[in-house]
């Protein structure tokens, strides 16, 4: 009996080192877990969980009991459903976000819902990330809750989410089983998150480059912000550092930084410093943003410096010649093409010459002599 007994306590040590053995392996789920991300602006979204299959079993009112429910273990008496399977479905905000137009900072959280029967369904937000689904679920760590509306879909056998409605300001995540869709709105601030992120990076190792600098006086440019500050970056760029230099671009950032202000005069005299150390491409096309914006006198100028910058570029007395053919002076627009293909330009420069020329009634006719061989 007691030899028994004693080859009892060595199987029940044996079961007892495999089930802890057990724990520490890698092993297939019956769930498999998933991961799937968004970015909007540049703010990252991501859920983290694990996907139970249908395998013919009912799952709203039954797999998934509506409402709250005591699950029979852990600490909560009243328990959401887990929005998975194992562990905690967690989703990630890189930034400050809303949820269905409420506030949720930036962070993990624990992502449970609460499935109703009448097609509603609230979402909740847990600051406890960490736990095993909702067998520990406190609702005085919710971070939030919203209430959406669910929709009904295809058939879909794995648990499954996604982002749908990408736009550049939001996503809607949502989780899609067997019949039912359950979707909520993520908005992002994408300027302030930006611009917050800018102001970081120039304080850092980023900030210690000249474009850095130009680059983020840019983005307040076309996307809004506060002008004087961008103006403050741009003239970090353009002098008072190692990394400083003036050029072209930076004069014509702050250019335009002025003219977003008002300040009509700042604009014309930074931009004629510009024109002064301006390559003939960078006069070009001012010259053709100013022609297409009707700011005739600008665009002389700008074609003008082209030629006294490059006097043996066929390309810059042609876009002068065009100058003149679209303000109707057809004297000096004839006189700049034929100068153009006197150059021996390339091949797209002398099409354009020779068109224009043509519209102008200027191209000569070739005349060609037969010789005869005798």
């Amino acid at each position: 009996m007691k030899h028994f007994n004693v080859l009892i306590g060595i199987a029940i040590s044996m079961v007892l080192s495999t089930v802890d053995a057990h724990a520490q392996l890698n092993l297939p789920r019956g769930s498999q877990q998933a991961s799937v991300s968004q970015t909007v602006g540049i703010t990252k979204i991501q859920i983290d969980y694990s996907r139970p299959s249908v395998k013919g079993r009912e799952i709203w009112g039954k797999l998934v009991p509506y409402g709250m429910n005591n699950l029979g273990f852990g600490t909560a008496k009243e328990s959401p459903w887990r929005a998975g399977a194992d562990e905690n479905t967690v989703i990630h905000f890189s930034n400050d976000v809303t949820v269905e137009g409420q506030p949720l900072k930036a962070g993990d959280y624990g992502l449970h819902m609460i499935i109703n029967d009448n097609n509603k369904a609230t979402i909740i937000f847990s600051n406890n990330s960490k736990a095993w689904g909702s067998f520990f679920y406190n609702p005085d760590e919710d971070a939030l809750r919203v209430d959406v509306t669910t929709n009904a879909i295809p058939f879909t056998e794995q648990l499954t989410y996604e982002f749908i409605d990408v736009m550049p300001n939001s996503a809607t995540a949502v989780l899609n089983w067997e019949k039912k869709q359950i979707p909520f709105k993520i908005g992002v601030d994408v300027n302030k998150v930006v611009l917050e992120d800018i102001k970081n990076k120039l304080q850092n190792q980023e900030g210690f480059n000249r474009q850095t600098w130009e680059n983020a006086a840019v983005y307040v440019l076309n996307n809004g912000g506060d002008y004087k500050e961008a103006e403050s970056w741009i003239d970090n760029a353009i002098g008072g550092h190692f990394y400083s230099q003036k050029t072209f671009n930076n004069l014509a950032i702050k250019a335009q930084l002025e003219r977003q202000q008002g300040n009509t005069q700042a604009y014309a005299k930074i931009m004629d410093e510009a024109m002064e150390i301006a390559t003939e491409a960078q006069l070009n096309a001012l010259g053709y943003q100013m022609l297409n914006a009707k700011n005739y006198e600008s665009a002389l100028k700008y074609f003008k410096q082209a030629t006294i910058v490059s006097p043996k570029s066929p390309n810059a007395f042609d876009s002068l010649g065009e100058y003149y053919a679209t303000v109707g002076d057809k004297e000096n627009a004839i006189k700049n093409f034929k100068k153009a293909l006197s150059m021996n330009p390339p091949a797209n420069v002398k099409l354009n010459s020779e068109k224009y020329l043509k519209q102008l009634g200027a191209m000569q006719k070739h005349q060609f002599k037969l010789r005869i061989v005798r």
